[in-house]
């Protein structure tokens, strides 16, 4: 501040004739009141400054906290999903080798004592609710349920001595009780053979059946004779 009231005295001693004499003092209060006000602007300036780079980085820090953080959302947080773990269900049984589907869905043939002798064919088991067709011949027996029309052949079981074997397809065939047992299709039927002594037994079961599975049908060719 010296050097600014220097200064204006040395104006002042050069002041031409007509001006008034210069106030020194007064203008040295101006000045001072002057450089105050600049101060203090640039202060102010200055706090306002600050003030608005501190809220520019905290709105940009909240915005990327805001976007980096998937679980929080305005207005409060939210809870993670919780997503339902997949259920399994079982996969479908499937007959193994051997088996028919009457094993897996269809009722199956229950098998009883047979306590009516057949003729030169004659077996201890019979199909439950079967009965044999009379007269009954040498060498043919005919089963059939008590609602089956005479006519529909189709829907009975049939039992026939042969000297000779049959051929029949798509044979399987299984060994039991020192026998051999064929199991196919003969004419469309589902169709068993056994050979007993010196002649074969052939059975013919009902078309489309599937109400009789390899090993009852087995079961079955086991029990009979051929005299």
């Amino acid at each position: 501040m010296d050097d600014v009231k220097r200064l204006l005295e040395g104006f002042a001693d050069r002041a031409a004739e007509a001006l008034p004499d210069a106030d020194i003092e007064a203008d040295v209060t101006r000045g001072r009141r002057a450089l105050r006000r600049v101060k203090r602007r640039r202060r102010v300036a200055g706090v306002l400054c600050v003030a608005a780079v501190s809220a520019l980085a905290l709105a940009i820090g909240n915005q990327v906290k805001w976007w980096g953080n998937s679980s929080e959302v305005a207005g409060g947080t939210s809870e993670p999903e919780k997503t339902a773990a997949p259920r399994r269900t079982a996969p479908a049984a499937k007959p193994s080798s051997g088996e028919t589907m009457s094993m897996f869905g269809a009722s199956v043939v229950q098998l009883v004592a047979n306590k009516q002798p057949w003729n030169t064919i004659d077996c201890t088991l019979m199909p439950k609710g079967w009965t044999a067709e009379t007269p009954v011949a040498a060498n043919r027996v005919v089963l059939s349920q008590p609602k089956t029309r005479t006519a529909d052949s189709a829907a009975k079981v049939v039992l026939q001595a042969a000297p000779q074997a049959r051929s029949l397809s798509a044979v399987r065939v299984a060994d039991g009780n020192g026998k051999t047992f064929h199991i196919g299709t003969l004419d469309g039927r589902l169709t068993g053979q056994v050979k007993l002594t010196d002649q074969w037994l052939l059975v013919e079961l009902p078309t489309g059946t599937v109400e009789w599975p390899d090993d009852v049908l087995r079961r079955f060719m086991d029990s009979c004779t051929v005299n």
